[in-house]
């Protein structure tokens, strides 16, 4: 439902009560001011209740598709927030793909993190980016592996070069 279509919505501030005494009276300014009150109104009525609109659960539908799109939602919005903040980890895409390809793949990934209270101790991970992608299903064929190729591709860190595999369970 779109807030311009509101048949019969009127302003909690119309402009003519906010006019100076002097227009009051006058006809042709209160004509005008309700006018623009059937304008403003929507705008209003949305302002009032924007906290709402944050919210997936409360907010109108049409304002959902617009709300995912904010957070790189694929369809899920109430839960893409969380996965957001998990966005670009290897956790992160491996949900992602569970969700969309129904397997939980094997991620492996050149990146790790550490601490250490000695100087100069040997850094974690390897020194050349990858990521590789592993597909565990009963038959290979059955998987679509340039649509996966294409998911991987838009969830990885863009810097990180990838592979995906569709191997066999066995």
């Amino acid at each position: 439902m779109s807030r311009r279509l509101v048949p019969g919505l009127t302003s909690r501030h119309p402009l003519g009560a906010q006019l100076p005494a002097v227009y009051a009276e006058d006809d042709l300014a209160q004509r005008i001011t309700e006018s623009l009150d059937e304008v403003l109104a929507p705008v209003l009525a949305v302002l009032d209740c924007l906290p709402a609109y944050f919210d997936p659960g409360l907010a109108p539908a049409d304002f959902t598709a617009l709300l995912g799109a904010w957070v790189g939602a694929d369809g899920d919005v109430p839960g893409a927030v969380s996965a957001h903040a998990r966005r670009g980890t290897g956790a992160g895409l491996a949900e992602q793909v569970r969700q969309v390809f129904g397997v939980t793949p094997e991620i492996e990934e050149s990146g790790a993190a550490t601490w250490s209270a000695t100087p100069g101790a040997p850094l974690p991970g390897s020194g050349r980016p990858y990521l590789v992608v592993r597909l565990r299903v009963p038959d290979p064929d059955a998987v679509d592996t340039a649509a996966l190729t294409a998911f991987v591709a838009r969830g990885r860190p863009v810097h990180l070069p990838f592979r995906v595999e569709v191997v066999a369970i066995g």
